[in-house]
């Protein structure tokens, strides 16, 4: 397994995901940040992007924050 750090961008009309040159990722999401909303996208996404399953993804970091570290794997 490895841990990512992520900012999440909601409420956007496109989602998709950005590799930055410091090693973190940056993923937009439709889903607006209301009761876990954002949350359950960003894993979504993260799981299409690495080709793997959503419960292969865990928020480990930063629940209710935009930036977050995730394990992925």
């Amino acid at each position: 397994m490895k841990k990512i750090s992520v900012k999440v961008v909601p409420n956007k009309k496109t989602e998709k995901v950005e590799e930055l040159s410091d090693g973190t990722f940056k993923v937009w999401v439709k889903a607006k940040p209301i009761e876990g909303e954002a949350n359950k996208r960003l894993i979504y996404v993260l799981a299409k992007h690495f080709d793997v399953s959503k419960s292969e993804i865990t928020i480990v970091v930063g629940d209710t924050s935009r930036n977050k570290i995730v394990e992925v794997g």
